[in-house]
């Protein structure tokens, strides 16, 4: 499994996250038994792979990171789309968001620019050009003011 397959499924759990009333560790464990994930891979071509060892501490990292730091990445939401309210953004649109918002605040050791173009990669996979700019430009926005000094890398 490539990093950029457990980026996406570590968006999708974020997504659900919103639906469950299990705890992150609680839906990681259900999602990522063998089991269970070869019933997806019947489904989806994402799922093809079981994430090894390094992909799925990646994708636990990032679900649980995003489900513990829930109010502060959605108040970074909040700030950066400007004219928007936050309840009028795509479901999907705000998973791919507190992803890379986790990746960029928590996860140093992955380039910025990486982080937001993966985003906007996956983002093209689930949203009309509208929504894609949208997060771009909200990624963009947030690393350019919150971590200035990262900006570049």
């Amino acid at each position: 499994m490539t990093r950029t397959a457990a980026r996406e499924i570590a968006v999708r759990l974020a997504y659900e996250l919103g639906y469950t009333n299990e705890s992150a560790e609680q839906m990681l464990d259900r999602f990522l038994a063998p089991e269970h994930f070869m019933t997806l891979a019947q489904e989806d071509d994402l799922y093809a792979d079981y994430p090894g060892q390094g992909e799925e501490a990646y994708i636990r990292r990032l679900v649980s990171g995003v489900g513990a730091h829930g109010a502060e990445l959605d108040g970074y939401i909040e700030k950066y789309a400007i004219g928007w309210q936050f309840e009028r953004i795509p479901r999907v649109a705000a998973a791919i968001m507190r992803v890379a918002m986790y990746e960029l605040l928590y996860m140093p050791d992955i380039p910025r620019r990486t982080v937001i173009h993966a985003a906007v990669r996956i983002a093209e996979h689930y949203e009309d050009e509208k929504v894609v700019s949208f997060i771009n430009g909200i990624l963009g926005k947030f690393l350019r003011t919150e971590l200035p000094e990262e900006a570049d890398d």
